[in-house]
């Protein structure tokens, strides 16, 4: 508490920031309502956590795939250790205070295995990934609404193109909960994710002969509120308490992109456009989200908490960084990015949250391949953006 007086002190602007960041809070609440105003708080609350942490997707693959160190993605691994252990159980028990549980289940598909892939090469010439993508704005990265304008594009562009993929080859949908049950869903998604942290080490240890610790505990401690950075392992546990928060607030686990799908829907709509021809704007949800406030809408709602809860801590934090300068050849590969991202995520019906993270803890066997697929193409998209694509202005 000292320590954020302290920065209102160092900087009253500061307080008329908190004081803003507040009046939001509170408008959610009186005008949308007590669910919405909590899902507001827990994207909020998310996005303190990615911020303060550094805590990054798209960076667990691109630092492997350039110089092998895996300290975010074995950050990832123990994220989902955790998100199984706390969140599987409550799939299990299907309810929560009277309202049904639903977890991100998904065919392991052809349009599944594209997306991911897709999905992929955007990361990395995107510059981020969904959550990323939301998480740079708020923290001063202009460029990335570049991203987010072509992330928007793309997803709506994949609403249309949906029912063709879906009607490509597909194993269809396995749930180890539902298939294997609880204690076997638990110990596998334990396993894998084990499996793949000692593979990390492995690379790591053998490229450097040394392995950066995930409790990366700051040592130098700074003054002023938010100063120090939180370990990348504490990020790991709050993220996945925060997934649980929204799956029993919002009655199914944490998503980003439909936010996007929706919001593009609204822009084509407001210019015109009609949506009642595509079968993916069909459904009922849709339909209904089209014709209602974006606040109504649950992931939205929490993609704008992320976004202003950054951008608050950030300000209080002397954090903040504008920057918004871009050559033509960068500002290419950012649109391109955000296109990839937005069409990936609709074919994947996720990204690295709703697919991913999410899907795996759901018990959903898609969400590990989805995680293998989008390996490869954040690969093809690093290669891609340190050669032809490179930006040496």
């Amino acid at each position: 508490m000292s320590g954020f007086i302290n920065s209102i002190k160092n900087s009253p602007s500061n307080l008329f920031f908190t004081l803003a960041f507040t009046a939001t809070v509170v408008a959610m609440y009186s005008l949308v309502g007590t669910k919405q105003g909590n899902l507001y708080v827990i994207g909020s609350a998310l996005g303190l956590v990615l911020h303060q942490a550094s805590f990054g997707f798209t960076a667990g693959f691109t630092h492997i795939i350039k110089n092998t160190r895996t300290q975010q993605l074995r950050a990832q691994m123990l994220m989902l250790i955790a998100a199984s252990v706390i969140m599987l159980p409550m799939f299990a028990q299907g309810e929560f205070n009277g309202h049904a549980l639903s977890g991100k289940l998904t065919p392991i598909s052809t349009a599944m295995a594209a997306g991911a892939f897709i999905f992929g090469m955007g990361m990395q010439l995107g510059g981020g990934c969904a959550s990323g993508t939301l998480a740079y704005l708020g923290s001063g990265s202009l460029r990335m609404g570049i991203t987010l304008v072509g992330f928007i594009v793309g997803s709506l562009i994949g609403t249309f193109h949906f029912p063709w993929w879906n009607a490509m080859p597909s194993l269809g949908r396995f749930s180890m909960l539902h298939d294997w049950g609880l204690m076997t869903a638990i110990v596998v998604n334990v396993a894998i994710a084990g499996g793949f942290w000692k593979v990390f080490l492995m690379l790591e240890k053998k490229r450097h002969g040394d392995i950066q610790p995930v409790n990366n505990a700051t040592t130098d401690k700074k003054e002023g509120f938010l100063a120090n950075k939180w370990p990348l392992v504490l990020a790991a546990f709050l993220l996945a308490a925060l997934n649980l928060a929204t799956l029993l607030v919002k009655g199914k686990p944490w998503g980003v992109t439909s936010g996007f799908a929706l919001w593009g829907g609204k822009i084509y709509h407001m210019f015109g456009g009609d949506l009642s021809g595509y079968e993916y704007w069909q459904k009922a949800s849709w339909a209904k989200a089209l014709d209602t406030s974006v606040f109504k809408h649950s992931t939205s709602v929490m993609n704008f908490g992320l976004v202003l809860g950054i951008w608050w801590a950030a300000k209080v934090s002397s954090k903040i960084d504008f920057s918004y300068k871009a050559s033509g050849k960068l500002i290419f590969r950012l649109i391109l990015g955000g296109l990839f991202l937005g069409y990936g995520a609709r074919l994947a019906s996720g990204c690295n949250i709703g697919a991913y993270f999410s899907g795996i803890a759901s018990g959903s066997l898609h969400g590990w391949a989805w995680f293998a697929v989008a390996g490869v193409g954040n690969y093809v998209g690093f290669k891609l953006k340190n050669g032809i694509l490179a930006d040496n202005a």
